[in-house]
């Protein structure tokens, strides 16, 4: 583990235009930095870099981060190899607070890589080489894959009978460890796991062979085998033919996911080569997670059957959490009884490709199942009750998205296709995500629904005017972290810890124990988490007005927010004596009680 104050020593050393500078042409406008996006297509620059708050900002497709967050997207790093990369640029070394068992650890895991990229280059081989390799070869080229594609995706073969992988003691360690082999029931030994199959290496975003899965040649059981979970493989993480893809397309922006690691390379063989698929596991959170870093446009392929109808909405529920502005999802569904493979087979790349363009986008995909659902229910979708019913459910599923114009127009949606009114519709949104996350998993950077845990309004009765919004005062925060250094700590301890002052008040006190400085500093802090889409939204605004006086306006409204508080507690408080028998009340109570109605008496 990398200490947090070397990170943030590391970003208050480096600059921003010097990091980025090598990669986008960067011109002087005004205080910052601007250029073309080097994350999406654009004809006019929306990139912003600012030297002064060492963060980058692109206001066409949200992209935003430190150094550190530029170097991870750009150049496709893991988090300690940009620290690495920027500490190698300062000339630092990188502190670890590993101890020996982690060390040793961090040793196996070398080993097992190795191991696994040995069985696939020996599964290679006997693809080329072994006396059965007819077989295997006869199969996939019954399957329409060339030689080309077999070695693009370094496809083997695992020969019959049962140890074919090196038997030395040690080594057979490593093997069972990286899922290789199995061990004897008796404890005697060890035999391969994969037998007479052709072997399909499962490969992480740097290329490395962390699993594998196999396709049985003959009628044995199970069709299909994948490598169990390891210390470097965790199949509900993982996804076959992303690194591939990313190889193979020069500026990837979609992605298909479909079913199994047989239809990523009969894709790939007709030129579609944007296809991936999970291991064995329904689509995750994780996986979306991991997409949706690498593309902003998702295609889930499924079977036309019942079952693929049901995976689908499962995967809808999935995903409407991650379909921030900019993201977008659609639903293909194949004929009942074909799969990628045979479709794309009878009717090449552009069949498949103009099936892929008709599919479902989410909103006409989420008002098709719901309205199926509740037909299968009952419901009469013509009748009031039944639009009621519709309205429900749309708002209820589409409360789980993120807040952005995608969200709102989804919701418009509902009410043209229902009748019901905008004001309703919001109440009913309101109502669907009032539930929050607890202020532990809030911390952790849990991932919950977006309203859950960014703690949005549950309600707008007390809210003020729009300069006493959260967001305004966040924005204020992430540009000038220095101003909660300032904010008197009763204050802070004093604002709610649920609603709408939740994130403020997390964000107020960490700024405040971890000593940040800057706007990439604080994004840093909290990346990975939900609230990190919070804080980006301060790049929206632009405040005019010198520091000193925002500092007098945070500070004015913060008051307002703490004594809100109070008078809520107060309220809880109060409401609970009301209801306590006065025979039972103590002298400090009842008088509570009286000054409490003595004050409220004259607030009328």
């Amino acid at each position: 583990m990398i200490p947090p104050a070397f990170i943030d020593d590391l970003l208050a050393r480096t600059d921003i235009v010097d990091v980025i500078e090598p990669h986008v042409v960067l011109k002087k406008s005004g205080q910052n930095y601007s250029g073309l996006c080097p994350f999406h297509q654009e004809k006019s620059p929306s990139f912003s870099v600012s030297q002064d708050k060492q963060f980058y900002y692109c206001f066409g497709c949200q992209a935003s981060g430190s150094a550190l967050k530029f170097l991870m997207e750009y150049e496709r790093l893991s988090f300690p190899e940009a620290v690495e990369r920027l500490a190698h640029r300062l000339g630092l070394e990188v502190p670890s607070t590993r101890n020996d068992e982690d060390d040793g650890r961090k040793q196996r895991r070398l080993q097992v890589l190795a191991q696994l990229e040995e069985a696939k280059n020996f599964y290679k081989q006997q693809l080329r080489h072994h006396p059965d390799r007819a077989r295997a070869v006869d199969y996939l080229k019954g399957r329409g894959l060339t030689g080309e594609i077999a070695a693009r995706y370094e496809l083997g073969f695992a020969p019959p009978g049962w140890n074919h992988l090196p038997a030395e003691e040690d080594t057979r360690s490593i093997l069972s460890d990286a899922g290789l082999v199995i061990s004897k029931d008796d404890q005697s030994g060890t035999y391969d796991r994969f037998r007479d199959r052709i072997m399909f290496p499962i490969r992480d975003l740097r290329g490395r062979t962390i699993a594998f899965g196999g396709r049985v040649i003959g009628d044995a059981k199970p069709k299909y085998l994948n490598s169990p979970e390891t210390m470097v493989f965790h199949k509900g993480r993982e996804l076959y033919g992303l690194f591939e893809a990313r190889r193979m397309t020069s500026r990837l922006s979609r992605v298909i996911v479909v079913e199994g690691y047989m239809d990523v390379v009969a894709l790939a063989q007709f030129g579609v080569t944007f296809a991936v698929a999970t291991l064995g596991t329904a689509t995750t959170d994780d996986h979306l997670s991991r997409l949706f870093r690498q593309v902003s446009d998702l295609v889930f392929c499924f079977d036309g059957d019942r079952a693929g109808q049901s995976a689908a909405g499962k995967a809808l529920m999935l995903v409407l959490p991650h379909l921030e502005d900019g993201r977008k999802a659609t639903f293909m569904f194949l004929p009942e009884g074909d799969d990628p493979d045979s479709v794309i087979r009878r009717e090449g790349k552009e069949g498949f490709l103009k099936r892929v363009e008709s599919g479902l986008d989410v909103s006409a995909w989420l008002f098709q199942k719901l309205s199926s659902d509740l037909a299968d229910a009952g419901h009469d979708l013509s009748s009031i009750s039944g639009k009621a019913a519709l309205a429900k459910e749309a708002v209820r599923w589409i409360s789980t998205m993120p807040e952005g114009a995608f969200r709102q127009l989804m919701i418009d949606e509902v009410g043209q296709r229902t009748g019901v009114t905008q004001q309703r519709l919001d109440q009913m949104a309101e109502s669907a995500q009032s539930t929050r996350l607890p202020k532990a998993e809030l911390d952790q950077g849990s991932v919950g629904s977006a309203r859950e845990v960014t703690g949005e309004r549950t309600g707008t009765n007390d809210q003020s005017s729009g300069e006493d919004s959260v967001d305004t005062d966040l924005a204020l925060l992430v540009m000038h972290p220095e101003l909660a250094e300032d904010l008197p700590p009763s204050v802070i301890e004093a604002l709610e810890d649920d609603g709408p002052d939740q994130v403020l008040k997390l964000v107020c006190k960490t700024i405040r124990a971890e000593g940040l400085k800057t706007p990439g500093q604080l994004i840093q802090r909290f990346s990975g988490s939900p609230i990190v889409t919070r804080l980006k939204g301060a790049f929206d605004y632009k405040p005019v007005l010198d520091v000193s006086y925002l500092k007098t306006e945070l500070v004015s409204r913060l008051h307002h927010r703490a004594a809100r508080a109070e008078r809520r507690r107060s309220q809880v408080a109060m409401s609970a004596l009301v209801h306590k028998s006065p025979s039972l009340m103590s002298d400090g109570e009842r008088q509570a009680l009286r000054d409490y109605y003595a004050q409220e008496k004259s607030n009328e």
